[in-house]
């Protein structure tokens, strides 16, 4: 069972992260006393370690593939099927607003879309289908929060974080099981 803890903070803390590519490039795993802090992907491992810098200024980030070697592997098994779900705990940093539209996401079934105009229509705080794009780019936990099952009102696949390319695989991928 996943176990979501939500801080909003960043504080002086010490994230531990790993690298690793995989089917859709390379992604970083990063590590904090309560749980996944982020999930980040793209084409370049030294890209992903300076966007985890920007996203955690004040924290003391070690490399540590060793020591995550198990829960990277979790998490890369989790993005190539992630309709299997992640069974690790996740440690949540948002607004009151981004955390709101992260958990209605999270309730969006693998293999299934949404709008952005459904998601803020279904929010209990009001909110506009820009404020839910922009707390799906906002968004550092890959696929755990599933933004990539977001597109626009007219079906077109919309933007995303890690790329368009990402996203449509991602989409494909889980239409297919």
């Amino acid at each position: 069972m996943n176990a979501i803890i939500d801080r909003r903070e960043t504080r002086a803390e010490e994230i531990r992260f790993a690298v690793r590519t995989f089917s859709l490039g390379t992604v970083l795993v990063a590590i904090s006393s309560m749980g996944v802090v982020a999930i980040l992907m793209g084409d370049d491992g030294p890209l992903l370690r300076r966007e985890l810098v920007n996203a955690f200024p004040r924290a003391h980030l070690v490399a540590d593939e060793t020591g995550l070697e198990d829960r990277l592997q979790t998490v890369v098994a989790f993005l190539e099927a992630p309709q299997d779900g992640l069974n690790l705990p996740l440690d949540i940093r948002g607004s009151a607003l981004q955390r709101a539209v992260w958990n209605a996401l999270r309730d969006v079934p693998a293999g299934r879309t949404t709008t952005y105009g459904e998601v803020a229509t279904a929010l209990l705080l009001s909110a506009s289908a820009q404020e839910v794009g922009a707390a799906c780019a906002a968004n550092v936990l890959a696929v755990a929060i599933p933004c990539h099952r977001v597109v626009k009102a007219d079906g077109a696949i919309g933007g995303y974080r890690w790329g368009m390319q990402r996203k449509r695989k991602l989409i494909q991928r889980e239409l297919a099981r």
